[in-house]
């Protein structure tokens, strides 16, 4: 492993542009306190399980429409930056995540892979409205500094991954980008890590996975970085303990990742019986000869077991009997 000045020069300039500006991204301390204090039986504000709650909401509607990292941890900054100076009601707060989760798309994604809205409040089974999503939209941009290169913790991690790959040289055996987006993520669905410097727990990421590889040169790369972006032995080693705490909770049966959960059909009691009722009047489709037939004859058999719009194949199909999308439907959306 060789030096930082064997990194790219423009690299590290960038790396010290963020550092100068990462202060402008940051959550309101004031605010995040208030949040840790609320109470969820208090309705007076929001409580800190109930922003977990709904960034890991969040989680699963980016894993559903296809959305990249960026696009998630875009939506939690300008989630939490909102929710600390802006005296929210919970009722609020689903509106309000779906509306930055929907601008954080249209900042990052490209403009063909961005749900409309519609779609948006739909498959999140929200109860305002479209209009409701518009007027939310611009509060929120009136209210923050929305800009599409905001300085997060993504960003600092994409730089550090950068630069560790290159002194390595593929010497070192280096964890996966994918891997540590994954961990940056189950940590940004605890409020706790609002209140670290994207910075610090960019770096505070690598080097617990660092720290497991038991590798001597990329743990001194760690320090040169450390002294490079000017983190203290204390903060780097406040949020390890953080990163690690929050990794073990996350690996144990308990923890209901929110990139797995499954999204339920929310119907009525008329559909439910309705669906029951037709899941039993299903009719039997007609034995398909096993003798070889001509043209003619193919046709007829067919026509004769095509699924009409009357059919139930044209319904539910085999999900008919649960209470999940199909798995076509899932991967048709990825």
């Amino acid at each position: 492993m060789r030096d930082l000045q064997d990194v790219d020069s423009l690299l590290l300039k960038e790396l010290k542009s963020c550092c100068a500006t990462e202060y402008n991204f940051l959550p309101r301390e004031t605010g995040l306190k208030l949040m840790e204090s609320a109470s969820t039986e208090n309705h007076s504000g929001v409580s800190a399980k109930c922003r977990d709650t709904r960034v890991e909401e969040l989680w699963s509607l980016t894993s559903f429409f296809g959305y990249c990292t960026q696009t998630f941890v875009q939506a939690v900054n300008l989630l939490d930056r909102f929710l600390t100076i802006m005296k929210v009601q919970p009722k609020h707060l689903p509106c309000i995540g779906v509306c930055c989760l929907h601008i954080a798309a249209k900042m990052v994604e490209e403009e063909s892979n961005v749900s409309p809205t519609h779609e948006l409040i739909r498959i999140s089974q929200s109860k305002f409205t479209v209009s409701d999503l518009c007027r939310m939209e611009k509060i929120i941009s009136e209210k923050l500094s929305v800009e599409p290169k905001a300085v997060t913790a993504l960003t600092f991690l994409h730089l550090y991954y950068s630069a560790f790959t290159s002194l390595s040289a593929g010497r070192e055996e280096i964890p996966s980008i994918g891997r540590l987006e994954a961990q940056l993520k189950a940590c940004l669905c605890r409020l706790v890590f609002s209140k670290a410097k994207p910075s610090v727990l960019a770096l505070a990421l690598i080097a617990q996975e660092f720290e497991a590889l038991q590798s001597v040169m990329l743990l001194k790369t760690v320090q040169q970085f450390q002294r490079h972006v000017k983190i203290s032995d204390s903060e780097l080693l406040h949020w390890k303990e953080h990163v690690a705490k929050c990794m073990v909770e996350y690996r144990s049966s308990e923890c209901n990742k929110p990139d797995n959960k499954k999204l339920v059909w929310i119907v009525s009691r008329r559909t439910a019986q309705n669906l029951q009722t037709s899941h039993f009047s299903v009719p039997g489709l007609p034995t398909i000869p096993e003798r070889s037939w001509d043209e003619s004859e193919s046709e007829d058999s067919c026509e004769d077991m095509s699924c009409g719009e009357d059919s139930p194949c044209g319904s539910l199909g085999s999900d008919g009997e649960g209470a999940f999308f199909p798995s076509t439907f899932l991967s048709c959306r990825e």
